[in-house]
């Protein structure tokens, strides 16, 4: 397997970084835009893109680039996150948001049950996260979840 290039890393990051996470990290934009992002032509966006799709890293459409599972593994990014759910003091939830939003994690939702949010992170972010939230006023239980394995 051809090594990537630091610029194919750095095109796999803004992928990443500007995708939406479904199986893969898509981006919906228009070449002319990316390459503007990148400081490249749409040439030189064209050939890298030509590379990773070819060695499996994206796959593109009209209108889309998904970062696949073999990107994200090249990104060092786990496709099987953890979880974090979190139980909020109802007089903190508006302080205890603004702070889940500041955390580096890969999505957080409220949500309606038992449990007043649900955190995804990267599995090896789980204790550096979880370390943050202890600090947090308002949380008043967590529990963690992590995957063994993708179904579907």
């Amino acid at each position: 397997m051809e090594p990537l290039t630091k610029r194919s890393i750095q095109l796999l990051k803004t992928l990443y970084d500007k995708g939406q996470s479904t199986n893969t990290y898509t981006l919906r934009v228009k070449q002319d835009e990316l390459s503007k992002q990148l400081g490249i032509s749409r040439q030189a966006l064209n050939v890298h893109l030509r590379k990773l799709k070819g060695t499996g890293y994206i796959r593109t459409g009209r209108g889309f680039i998904d970062v696949t599972e073999k990107g994200l593994n090249a990104l060092g990014v786990s496709t099987t996150p953890a979880f974090i759910l979190i139980k909020v003091s109802p007089v903190k939830r508006i302080e205890v948001y603004e702070k889940i939003r500041e955390l580096a994690i890969a999505r957080a939702f409220r949500i309606a049950g038992d449990v007043d949010a649900l955190i995804m992170v990267e599995r090896e972010n789980m204790d550096e996260t979880l370390k943050k939230l202890y600090t947090v006023d308002g949380i008043q239980d967590t529990r963690s979840y992590v995957t063994i394995e993708v179904i579907k």
